[in-house]
């Protein structure tokens, strides 16, 4: 029987984050790739499960994965302003699949880390650093990640080789 594309993604996502001592908690549970499904999930988890975009510049020279809150509405103009990029668009499944590894609904933070070629940019929404822990799927949206927001920024990012860059949206 061939497994679903992305299967292993949370296997690999999770010994990842042992192999960096990196502190987490794992739900699995029913597909989670609308809001509503995340918003059952938080409640269920007790923590944020934040937005997650794939977003490109028009040349697609630039790949940006922002992260903001569930309930934080994306303005494209706004946020492109914000990053001091040309006019940012969302990137197609396919863009995804090829960059991160992941399909819609799956990706999160921790998608970055099948980014082999060191393409795609992270800009997180400061609003999420309120946040006690962070909620994110293991780039498959049948589990999710408790993590605590301390060891996101502390020990996650540095371990990805990612420096995020902090937005702030209304």
């Amino acid at each position: 029987m061939n497994k679903p594309p992305f299967a292993d993604n949370p296997a690999r996502v999770c010994a990842f984050l042992d192999a960096h001592g990196i502190p987490y908690e794992r739900f699995d549970h029913l597909p989670a790739s609308t809001t509503e499904d995340c918003k059952r999930v938080e409640r269920q988890i007790g923590c944020a499960i934040c937005k997650n975009l794939l977003l490109r510049t028009t040349n697609g020279s630039v790949y940006y994965l922002l992260m903001l809150p569930l309930d934080r509405r994306f303005v494209t103009g706004t946020v492109s302003k914000l990053l001091g990029v040309s006019r940012l668009s969302f990137a197609s499944p396919e863009e995804m699949a090829r960059l991160l590894h992941t399909s819609p609904g799956s990706m999160s933070v921790t998608s970055l880390l099948f980014d082999a070629e060191r393409r795609v940019r992270l800009a997180i929404d400061d609003a999420l650093l309120q946040e006690t822990y962070l909620g994110c799927h293991p780039s498959l949206n049948t589990a999710t990640l408790k993590i605590p927001m301390q060891a996101v920024t502390a020990q996650l990012l540095p371990a990805l080789g990612v420096t995020p860059e902090w937005i702030h949206l209304e």
